[in-house]
């Protein structure tokens, strides 16, 4: 198992609205294509404008066929295209891709 942090750098403004686009489409379209959140964090500094959330994935290969996907569906498409009507919601977007220590 694989884990990917993701960052994403929102625009000033748009963190209720990236919420809410995850909680009423984003995290069902990734179980819809196989993928699990299995956590969200928002900054401590709400000045810092960053949220961050952590996906599970099998492999890197299942990861980038499940994202392809994703990123492909005409639902997603469409919901990312009417929640930024008025203008993109993030920034720029880091991944980190991680593994378990064997500490624990």
């Amino acid at each position: 198992m694989i884990y990917e942090l993701r960052t994403y750098h929102v625009h000033p403004g748009k963190m209720q609205d990236i919420l809410t686009r995850f909680k009423d489409h984003t995290v069902q379209l990734f179980a819809n294509h196989g993928m699990n959140i299995t956590e969200f964090w928002e900054d401590v500094d709400a000045s810092n404008n960053r949220l961050y959330y952590v996906v599970e994935h099998p492999d890197l290969e299942t990861r980038n066929r499940n994202f392809e996907n994703f990123q492909n569906d005409p639902e997603w498409i469409e919901v990312k295209r009417l929640s930024e009507l008025n203008g993109p919601l993030v920034d720029r977007l880091d991944s980190s891709f991680m593994k378990k220590a064997p500490v624990l």
